[in-house]
């Protein structure tokens, strides 16, 4: 189906001409966007059926791969505050430095009288595996 497809493409780009879209107004490029739209969704559709008959679908791939998303995975995770004024408010120690502790260390005291106490985990102990 791919080698048919191909072979389709080929003789369309050889049936048509190189366009010079610096000549081209408004309303013809206009055409033109929309031509290029039909034709994406129409090979869209293509690629959404060879799917079903696979037994998959774009879902079930990521939707973010799928639209071309890219991103960190810890983006947009809550973590615990490391930092916290006399007044009570947080600050976990991520993005800009909080006014509070900006004007604090300009009086002259130091970020680590802002921590958090925090009774460090141990760590965990990993078996090591041995070699066969």
């Amino acid at each position: 189906m791919a080698k048919k497809r191909k072979k389709q493409i080929a003789r369309k780009q050889r049936n048509q001409r190189k366009q010079n879209l610096t000549g081209l107004d408004f309303d013809a490029l206009i055409a033109l966007r929309n031509q290029v739209d039909e034709a994406l969704t129409g090979y869209r559709s293509t690629l959404e059926r060879q799917l079903e008959a696979l037994g998959s679908s774009i879902a079930s791939l990521g939707g973010k791969v799928a639209r071309g998303i890219r991103g960190s995975t810890l983006k947009g995770r809550k973590v615990a505050a490391k930092y916290k004024g006399p007044s009570g408010e947080l600050w976990a120690g991520r993005g800009a430095t909080p006014r509070w502790l900006v004007a604090a260390i300009k009086e002259g005291k130091k970020l680590e009288d802002f921590l958090i106490d925090k009774a460090t985990p141990a760590k965990k102990v990993t078996k090591r595996r041995k070699k066969k």
